[in-house]
């Protein structure tokens, strides 16, 4: 589904990217990780298209993407919804959801998209006619991804989504984006602070330190040997 291949970036400085080389497939849950600086939110800025990289190539269902720009990558099946959850607070949570329905696919499969995102997320079945502006944090970072859902992608860029919520609701929401890949074949890159958290509900895990991969392969592997996690994600 997505291929990144020596991807180069940053910006206008020294490279915060360098080198970056990854593929990944429909119904993956991948987790980024890495210390502060490491690039992780950059690689979702590169893919996403708000970024231009200097050097390398992503494809993404087999074409390259690299010269579309970012109004038009949701079309393709991206979305991306970024760190700080950045919903219409005043507006109702049924309202924020509709205005994700952008792409061609989120107005031909509306009520549809829309039965499954409060399957997925019942907290915003309960609470459709609320305020955005008046919901906890957890249920505000849902509706974040209910509406980028809303659009139909193939592929979920998440950045931070855990940051800042209770335990119970970091449970809750881990849960229901399991549930995403098992039923749609959805991929979902995660970036994630909490690493160990993000390793246990992933398939696959990404460090990124310094710009450059790390690790790439099964978050199983970095689960089980702590001492190297560590030394991974915190190394500057």
């Amino acid at each position: 589904m997505l291929e990144i291949d020596a991807l180069t970036c940053g910006y206008g400085g020294p490279p915060v990217l360098r080198d970056v080389s990854i593929k990944i497939g429909e119904g993956q849950l991948v987790a980024v990780v890495g210390p502060n600086g490491a690039g992780k939110s950059t690689l979702f800025k590169t893919i996403s298209g708000v970024l231009p990289p200097s050097a390398g190539a992503i494809r993404f269902q087999g074409a390259d993407i690299r010269d579309i720009p970012a109004a038009r990558r949701p079309h393709l099946g991206i979305a991306h919804v970024p760190e700080g959850r950045q919903v219409f607070p005043s507006l109702t949570v049924m309202e924020n959801l509709s205005l994700g329905a952008t792409t061609d696919a989120g107005r031909r499969d509306w009520k549809e998209n829309l039965d499954k995102i409060l399957h997925w997320l019942p907290r915003l079945a309960e609470r459709h006619d609320q305020m955005a502006g008046t919901l906890s944090g957890g249920e505000q970072q849902m509706l974040a991804i209910g509406r980028a859902l809303m659009g139909n992608p193939s592929l979920l860029l998440l950045d931070e989504p855990l940051e800042g919520l209770a335990p119970i609701i970091i449970e809750a929401l881990l849960s229901a984006l399991k549930k995403l890949v098992a039923d749609e074949s959805l991929a979902i890159i995660l970036v994630e602070q909490h690493a160990k958290i993000a390793l246990q509900v992933t398939q696959t895990a990404l460090v990124l330190n310094r710009g450059r991969v790390a690790h790439f392969g099964p978050s199983a592997e970095l689960l089980a040997d702590p001492q190297r996690l560590t030394s991974l994600v915190m190394a500057q």
